[in-house]
């Protein structure tokens, strides 16, 4: 009965989203055709009037919408009849996407039996660009909006999986709308030098990102080929500044709350209390390497990181009779590279061709569960003739234990992950992407059976 009334519950929330959807569509495409309807007008009045026709604009008949406009539109609720355009010529831009991933345990980990998920997230973003504005020049304001759905309420990767990282990385407690991150950002001396002031999210946005392996939303799902599992990625309030040394090489820093918490403006605990700041460093290169046809860009990264909260080590206490043992501060380093190495056309702006990219992470063993970590991927964007925009993907990540919590865990060792995926742009606003993960040691455990995860993810631009 219980199974019964979740599954009709999720058809009704499928058919809220997608009524969602074409209510927001009809709008902007009614808009649009209602604008070319009055441009033709006024060219017709203006024909009958007796103006010279030179000076009159040539006129399209208004058509009615067709199936191809909407494989072609950037976004599927377009662009509101002349209004999105006319607000980003001013400075003020929104950008709404939303995400669902259906998640499969085919063969392993903690359970088969009713493993799959559905899950997913809703995001609203805001950008004001200043100088647009005339009000200052460098100056920019972006907040986003989110929310999720499924997730931990049916516990997938926990209950199902029992992995080291989680299958799907965008998949989070179902809550509703709350405020994600935000920041101020002042760019100066002709962009050279670069200022924010927010709420921010350290490794998916500022350190070690990759093209490549670092965003669910388009590129692997798996954590292990997302971020880099040594570095801190708690999201805080704090300061962030770019330097570009030269047109290749720059520096960036940032200090954030290391007491933030979610679903919290974060001003409580970095202005008040424990004023304790994570800090985070790392310089880099972008060369664009020439080639028989144009230039590959590439990335490359080093950096490293500083954590002054007080944190418990792995420690074996013989059932209470030794204390605990606590550890006041934390580091580590990590490196990374991106670098295209086959463009398949000459044209500048045409990305297809074959990319790969690399990154490693050390933390303290003491007090990490993952001491090392490597991750590597491989890409080919325009595999099949006529399918330029789709992408095709294979890399393995690896997490290597703690020699510390191996004393304390006997069977603890690595685990490794390996994730193929084919990104479907079925259209600019939609992308469909079949993803299968295999993962050896899962959890970490040698005794632990190897596990095969399937998954679909739907990305929606609106």
């Amino acid at each position: 009965m219980n199974g019964w009334m979740y599954d009709r519950q999720l058809r009704q929330i499928t058919l809220a989203r997608w009524c969602l959807a074409f209510m927001l569509l009809f709008p902007g495409l009614a808009g649009a055709q209602l604008k070319q309807a009055a441009e033709a007008e006024a060219q017709a009045s203006a024909v009958k009037s007796g103006e010279p026709e030179s000076s009159i604009e040539s006129a399209e008949a208004p058509r009615a919408f067709s199936f191809s406009d909407l494989l072609t539109a950037e976004r599927l609720t377009g662009d509101w009849g002349g209004v999105r355009t006319d607000l980003e010529d001013i400075g003020i831009r929104f950008k709404i996407d939303a995400m669902n991933q259906l998640m499969v345990n085919m063969h392993g980990g903690q359970e088969t039996k009713n493993g799959h998920d559905t899950a997913g997230s809703y995001e609203f973003n805001l950008y004001l660009d200043f100088e647009k504005m005339d009000l200052l020049k460098g100056a920019e304001f972006w907040i986003r909006a989110k929310g999720t759905w499924g997730g931990d309420d049916s516990d997938f990767d926990k209950e199902k999986i029992g992995g080291l990282f989680k299958t799907n990385q965008d998949a989070g407690s179902e809550e509703p709308i709350f405020v994600d991150k935000w920041h101020w950002r002042q760019r100066l001396l002709d962009d050279r030098l670069e200022f924010r002031i927010g709420r921010m999210e350290p490794v998916k946005d500022l350190f070690d990102t990759s093209k490549i392996i670092g965003h669910e939303d388009k590129y692997f799902m798996n954590r292990a080929l997302v971020r880099n599992a040594t570095i801190p990625p708690n999201k805080g309030l704090g300061v962030f500044v770019n330097w570009n040394i030269t047109d290749a090489v720059y520096f960036r820093a940032a200090a954030l709350d290391a007491h933030a918490r979610d679903r919290q403006t974060n001003f409580n605990t970095a202005l008040h209390d424990e004023d304790e700041f994570r800090f985070y460093g790392e310089i880099g290169w972008r060369p664009e390497l020439d080639s028989a046809k144009g230039k590959l860009w590439g990335h490359y990264r080093i950096g490293t990181w500083y954590d002054p909260t007080t944190r418990k080590r792995f420690f074996d206490t013989r059932d209470g009779l030794r204390a605990e043992r606590y550890d006041s501060e934390d580091w580590g380093f990590f490196c990374g590279f991106d670098q295209m190495v086959w463009r398949e056309t000459d044209k500048p702006k045409d990305h297809q061709g074959v990319a790969v990219a690399g990154r490693y992470g050390y933390a303290h063993g003491e007090v990490n569960k993952v001491e090392h970590f490597w991750a590597a991927a491989i890409q080919y964007q325009g595999l099949i003739p006529t399918r330029n925009r789709d992408v095709l993907a294979v890399g393995v990540g690896q997490g290597i234990l703690a020699d510390e919590y191996r004393r304390v865990h006997a069977n603890a060792d690595r685990e490794t992950v390996y994730e193929l995926y084919y990104a479907i742009y079925v259209a600019p606003w939609l992308i469909i992407t079949p993803d299968l993960q295999y993962i050896t040691n899962t959890g970490g455990d040698k005794d632990d059976p190897h596990t095969m995860v399937a998954g679909l993810r739907f990305k929606m631009s609106l």
